[in-house]
């Protein structure tokens, strides 16, 4: 498009006010200014086109022949605009959140608190996608995510959401007899991992043993790696946030218990910008619930 052939869009904005209204004062209101900056948009319009547009009549004006066929061109350009305009925004506005997150996050934090996202905000859609994956917002349609990590990710804002403790945990009667509190005898234990995760090795490798691979490791989807560490099938590096219940009622014991670092735990993320209202709506919502949890008032606590 050649655009050296168009003049100013606001010149083109307060002719075609001024042409709907056929008065300068009426166009002004309408556009949040004064009737003097419309005759000067207007007078600088014909100054760029080299001939009239329109004259004083009466308390208003009236177009010239070339002015009638501008302004008709102009309304209807700009309707079009504005239709296209709207439908878009209708669509952004109707489009599901997308939000991402572990599995394990997912089914252990997320999916209990969905009824009350339901009942709080029930003009809100989502698409969860549960994956260990760090998803590139860059490059995906994905508009929130929680992250496990001391935030500070590249081109994303974060903020601390849910903190917890890292702990190594399993079933009763899968240690008893097997684990007196030396790292290495668990080195002879069946482990359960998150697909995507490295807990396990990396874990191990903290407590100083020089080959920190267990005999036996199964990687599976967050969710399945709860399932099995209840049906003690194995042991398990989590969050402690996730077996809080399992450990009171003793399904599961805790063998040990990091000390977590301030900044560590599952951070919000979003990208920089205006957020449309559902956006904000659940960003909020989801602030609310792990502050609720935090304070300990969380319903049915």
């Amino acid at each position: 498009m050649d655009w050296s052939v168009f003049p100013p869009l606001a010149s083109l904005r307060a002719f075609e006010a001024a042409a709907r209204n056929e008065n300068y004062s009426a166009a002004g209101r309408e556009l949040n200014v004064s009737h003097a900056a419309i005759a000067q948009q207007v007078r600088a319009l014909e100054a760029f086109l080299g001939f009239r547009l329109a004259h004083r009549s009466g308390r208003g004006i009236a177009l010239t022949p070339e002015g009638e066929t501008l302004a008709g061109q102009l309304t209807g350009g700009f309707g079009q605009i504005g239709d296209a305009l709207r439908s878009l925004s209708a669509q952004e506005a109707e489009r599901p959140i997308h939000i991402t997150m572990t599995p394990a996050f997912a089914v252990s934090w997320f999916l209990p608190r969905m009824p009350l996202l339901r009942d709080a905000h029930p003009d809100i859609d989502l698409m969860v996608n549960p994956t260990a994956e760090v998803i590139d917002f860059a490059n995906s349609d994905c508009d929130v995510g929680i992250r496990f990590g001391s935030g500070g990710w590249d081109g994303l804002e974060s903020e601390p959401l849910v903190s917890s403790n890292f702990v190594i945990v399993a079933a009763p009667d899968l240690v008893a007899g097997r684990w007196t509190g030396d790292a290495r005898e668990l080195l002879d234990l069946p482990w359960l991992q998150e697909l995507g995760s490295a807990e396990v090795e990396r874990w191990l490798a903290g407590q100083g043993l020089e080959q920190p691979t267990p005999a036996h490791i199964t990687n599976l989807p967050g969710y399945m790696v709860l399932a099995a560490l209840r049906d003690g099938q194995g042991v398990a590096a989590t969050a402690r946030a996730f077996v809080e219940d399992d450990l009171a009622s003793g399904r599961l014991i805790v063998l040990y218990e990091g000390v977590r670092e301030t900044a560590t735990g599952y951070h919000l993320v979003w990208r920089p910008g205006i957020q449309r209202p559902a956006l904000k709506a659940f960003i909020a919502w989801i602030r609310r619930m792990a502050g609720d949890d935090a304070e300990g008032t969380r319903p049915g606590r």
